[in-house]
């Protein structure tokens, strides 16, 4: 798995924060899927940070890393196991719910902007509050693209509307300005690279991506990549690309009309560089590319198959909110246990779930997703081989952090 060593974390930080200040200001901050709009982005500062060589590859982790993991492994149970693949929300700026979700054993918790505090320091307050185990943190996720979709108000990076006509190198100073933004407040996942390409001002993403040809994507993506390192979790999204399928995935599963290799000559390219640039998350989304597989691509095996063996991903892949495909309304995918299992038999690692106040809205709760997915493993619908690689990837994950 490729991942980057966090040390220096603290001095990269005030390096950021005392020398670095977006490459324009922001766009009108929108909103995600499943939360209001933010409030405008404020004022960003003048100067730029020192431009750095953008590498291709990011460090393994050491043999310590692995060893930990190694022995951390042999002492879980598999409903422990399979808490840990769980990344989750709770409305709401009371770290109560935030942390009792730990306390049940979950990886991780995305931060919507429900979360969000008037400051930073009330936003580190919470961070802290739920943040536990210091030999792996859990790791603490957040939508921080920029422009329409972006929960801190006080993210005055430049957004992809800046950055698509922009060079590579205003990518990098961007995103190494938002992800030092991040860090001061305890988030240490960034799902803000978007790796989607469409040149289609009717597309629903088209506001969101970083170029609206696959080179130029692919050469932004990669920086970006380069600008979050050493800083928090780059994560790409929405694989295998939203750009080539009409429709929004909150409310439908969305088709791509394209073939295998004409994925390969096309979506497929900003992928490929930012893995390649070293990201240790890659979301998959909730769309299908019919010619290839006609499931969603966070269900189907092909895709994550894809995703290893042709692309070379070795990190963590983690869904889009798995509450999408309820909401879709569609028959196949009304009951969250059987979509837990689906995703986790196909190759995922980290089930994301936005949930509500009361997650039983949508018949859920973290004992009986944990239930679906032990009943997986018992039944042989998920091997025990694929349980303890998707454990072992986010634990190596959670583990780089304090390393």
């Amino acid at each position: 798995m490729r991942v980057r060593r966090t040390a220096a974390l603290p001095f990269l930080i005030a390096a950021m924060l005392l020398g670095a200040t977006a490459c324009g200001t922001a766009a009108p901050a929108g909103s995600a899927p499943t939360t209001s709009p933010a409030a405008p982005a404020a004022p960003a500062p003048t100067a730029t940070p020192t431009p750095a060589p953008i590498p291709t590859e990011a460090p393994v982790p050491s043999d310590a890393v692995g060893a930990w993991v190694s022995e951390r492994m042999s002492q879980l149970t598999t409903p422990q196991k399979a808490a840990a693949l769980l990344m989750l929300h709770a409305p709401g700026t009371d770290p109560a719910p935030l942390r009792a979700y730990v306390d049940a054993g979950v990886s991780g918790l995305i931060l919507m902007g429900d979360n969000v505090p008037a400051t930073p320091p009330e936003l580190a307050a919470i961070t802290a509050a739920v943040r536990t185990g210091a030999e792996a943190p859990v790791l603490i996720g957040i939508d921080e693209e920029g422009g329409e979709v972006q929960r801190l108000p006080w993210d005055g990076a430049a957004s992809a509307e800046t950055l698509r006509g922009a060079p590579a190198p205003a990518a990098r100073d961007a995103f190494a300005l938002r992800a030092a933004t991040l860090a001061e407040v305890g988030v240490s996942v960034n799902f803000g690279i978007v790796a989607d390409v469409t040149p289609d001002p009717e597309s629903f993403i088209s506001g969101r991506v970083l170029g609206t040809d696959p080179a130029g994507a692919a050469e932004r993506v990669a920086a970006a990549v380069a600008g979050e390192r050493g800083i928090v979790m780059s994560t790409l999204k929405h694989f295998p690309g939203h750009g080539a399928a009409p429709g929004d995935s909150h409310t439908s599963v969305p088709a791509a009309p394209l073939s295998l290799d004409e994925w390969r000559a096309g979506p497929a390219i900003p992928f490929r560089a930012g893995i390649n640039a070293g990201a240790e998350l890659v979301m998959t989304g909730h769309l299908a590319y019919p010619a290839v597989d006609p499931a969603p691509a966070s269900l189907s095996p092909e895709w994550h198959r894809i995703l290893r063996e042709e692309l070379g991903f070795e990190g963590v892949v983690v869904t889009d909110d798995m509450l999408m495909l309820q909401h879709n309304g569609l028959p196949e995918y009304a009951d969250p246990g059987e979509n837990a299992v689906r995703a986790v038999a196909a190759g995922s690692d980290l089930l994301l779930y936005v949930l509500p106040g009361d997650p039983t809205e949508f018949g859920i709760s973290i004992d009986g997703l944990v239930g679906s997915l032990v009943a997986a493993v018992e039944a042989g619908r998920i091997t025990e081989e694929r349980l303890d690689d998707a454990v072992r990837r986010v634990l190596t994950l959670r583990r780089s952090l304090a390393v």
